[in-house]
């Protein structure tokens, strides 16, 4: 198969969902500002668009989520992330990432994948493996990649339904986690074999990727041979804790190193934060403890944008600064500075 049981929000995620959700909303607030004697709502630095999207093609609904500056016009051509959520996600999860890049200039465009989304979640408890292997099977992992394509041929259309939006269309990053990294890697070029021959979903339009806690191809047994046709900078990022735990999949840290180590060297780089877990790079609080988890967060935002940043010659040493400011966070390291640790 393309890809086994993936889960960007973890297995204890079924348990206190809702509440769960609330506490980020809550934790998410826009900061605040105390002005004349009381406390007053800081100006909104982003704007989120929600849309309905259909591919009449394949027959399949692409909700999407647009992150932008709040103005988006005098910010002039923007780079642009394509994001990929893990199983079970949706276009709303790792808001945090969108926020913080729409922020800084950078448009974000969440995809939900509908065939691996959070309605794996529902249904009966005892479903819930079948229900996680169907959403995880090499049709749905195909269709994943199909739906970055359409969403971004539906973005940069010249019937956009975004108008007046201008997207720099040589600074196009795809971005994602876990199940959603693995759906990046097809669509920067990773391939298999079926039948003798190789199948690859390529979009030649994006120039950088960022891979955070990649699952391995499970059943592959080639993967400098699935990764070789890769050729753009790429950025992973994981955990010292970063462990995959579904029934018949189990992956651990070890992966995401393999994945990384597999990687032709076309300026790719990784970090490795002390501590955390697979599911603390989603928009949930409680992974890690919440000092950790927001550190993890924090860093992830700033180390994102920063290779964005350098990748596209804006700023040269971006990732050296960054990693100065959270090397007591980081385990290992490799491509950051220039040196491997």
């Amino acid at each position: 198969m393309i890809q086994g049981p993936q889960m960007g929000t973890g297995t204890s995620s079924i348990v206190g969902r809702r509440g769960a959700v609330a506490a980020i909303l809550a934790a998410i607030a826009a900061p605040w500002a105390w002005a004349q004697g009381q406390l007053t709502a800081a100006p909104p630095s982003f704007r989120s668009i929600d849309m309905e999207w259909s591919d009449l093609m394949r027959g399949r609904q692409v909700p999407v989520r647009l992150y932008l500056p709040v103005d988006a016009a005098a910010a002039g051509p923007m780079p642009l992330m394509l994001f990929s959520h893990g199983m079970g996600g949706s276009r709303g999860n790792y808001g945090y990432l969108g926020r913080h890049w729409a922020s800084n200039g950078v448009a974000s465009l969440h995809v939900q994948h509908v065939g691996s989304d959070y309605s794996v979640w529902g249904g009966n408890p005892l479903t819930l493996v079948s229900r996680l292997q169907s959403a995880a099977n090499e049709a749905e992992a195909v269709h994943r990649v199909h739906d970055l394509r359409f969403a971004l041929d539906r973005l940069l259309a010249s019937d956009s339904p975004v108008p007046g939006l201008n997207i720099d269309q040589r600074r196009i990053v795809a971005a994602g986690h876990s199940y959603g990294a693995n759906t990046v890697l097809l669509a920067i070029g990773a391939r298999v074999q079926r039948n003798g021959q190789w199948r690859a979903f390529q979009d030649d339009r994006i120039s950088a990727a960022v891979i955070m806690s990649a699952p391995p191809f499970y059943g592959e047994p080639d993967l400098p041979a699935i990764l070789s046709p890769v050729a753009i900078p790429t950025l992973h990022v994981t955990t010292t804790e970063d462990v995959i735990w579904i029934p018949g999949r189990h992956s651990g840290v070890e992966d995401r190193v393999a994945v990384y180590d597999a990687m032709p060297d076309h300026h790719k780089a990784l970090v490795m934060y002390q501590g955390g877990s697979h599911s603390i790079f989603t928009d949930r609080a409680g992974p890690g403890g919440p000092q950790l988890n927001q550190q993890i967060k924090t860093a992830t935002r700033e180390l994102s944008l920063a290779f964005v940043n350098q990748t596209f010659g804006r700023d040269g040493s971006a990732l050296q600064r960054w990693d100065r400011s959270w090397r007591t966070l980081v385990a290992r390291s490799a491509g950051v500075t220039g040196a491997t640790g």
